[in-house]
């Protein structure tokens, strides 16, 4: 069977099955793992899944990698990743997170350091936490599931959107006392994404061109492409992309500016250009997406 011819397991079809615990599309939650129900075979996860073991032992493999889970273990899957041979073991427990890509970047777009996450979840899909960080992690669980359950709550998406930016920078500081526990080292091309997700934190709003941002770093851009997306498995690009389309969407949902406001505070050309770079990106004109 082709690579594009795989099952998908994503938050819409998981909807359909049953699961009750979500927020339309974007997230859902699972109470233990034999809930996160993946087909039989092979499948491509095209939603983000984190994941925490506390009891038990289970295995999968990820892009034909074998990886044993064990309590106290994270295990974070990207979007598009290939899993096979998912076995739950006797007595295994454990909580899990699946959100959508855009959902994601969208409550991590202001996690300053956000770049250590990614480097370390890419080479470590599955890493060990400490006892007290697991209590941390199962009791922001339970509030996110709290305040997805309260949908009487017209804050509600903020309100759990916020409680998963904060419990992702507790997972930072998971990642920083492991890293400090080893030799702390980075290669030459996770040290030079950590460096392009810097300047393009401080610079997204002005700044687009990938040519740009490799004369920052005295590298080409052909080399920055290449080790950016060694790192990530995404262009330098589509990270400025991302970083201006949620912004785009903030401005327009959350205060009151005009749209030829908006592209001179993120220095479009004008408009009509703004609107065209929004629509492509996101389906919707900028209008339509701020009445939506």
């Amino acid at each position: 069977m082709g690579i594009s011819e795989l099952s998908t397991t994503s938050i819409s079809n998981l909807v359909q099955l049953g699961n009750t615990c979500h927020i339309g599309s974007d997230l859902m939650l699972f109470d233990d793992f034999t809930e996160l129900q993946l087909p039989d075979g092979v499948c491509r996860v095209s939603d983000i899944v984190v994941a925490l073991c506390l009891e038990s032992v289970s295995r999968y493999t990820a892009n034909t990698v074998e990886y044993t889970v064990e309590p106290n273990d994270v295990i974070i899957i990207p979007d598009g990743q290939v899993m096979g041979r998912y076995v739950v073991g006797p007595g295994a427990r454990g909580i899990a997170l699946m959100m959508s890509p855009d959902f994601y970047q969208e409550i991590v777009k202001d996690i300053h350091e956000l770049s250590s996450l990614i480097v370390f979840s890419r080479s470590h899909p599955v890493f060990r936490i400490r006892p007290c960080e697991t209590r941390n992690m199962v009791t922001y669980y339970n509030l996110i599931k709290e305040k997805i359950n309260d949908t009487g709550n017209a804050y509600r998406r903020d309100v759990v959107g916020h409680l998963i930016s904060a419990m992702i920078c507790e997972l930072n500081n998971a990642i920083r006392h492991i890293r400090l526990g080893d030799d702390g080292k980075q290669t030459r091309a996770e040290e030079i994404f950590a460096e392009f997700i810097r300047l393009v934190e401080q610079n997204y709003m002005r700044e687009r061109r990938v040519a740009w941002y490799g004369e920052q770093m005295c590298i080409t851009p052909k080399y920055l492409s290449e080790m950016v997306k060694a790192v990530s498995r995404r262009t330098p690009n589509e990270w400025i992309d991302n970083y201006v389309v949620m912004e785009l969407r903030s401005l327009l949902k959350n205060t009151t500016k005009t749209v030829k406001e908006i592209a001179a505070d993120m220095n479009f050309p004008n408009q009509s250009f703004l609107g065209k770079y929004f629509k492509e990106h996101v389906g919707l004109s900028p209008v339509s997406y701020r009445k939506s």
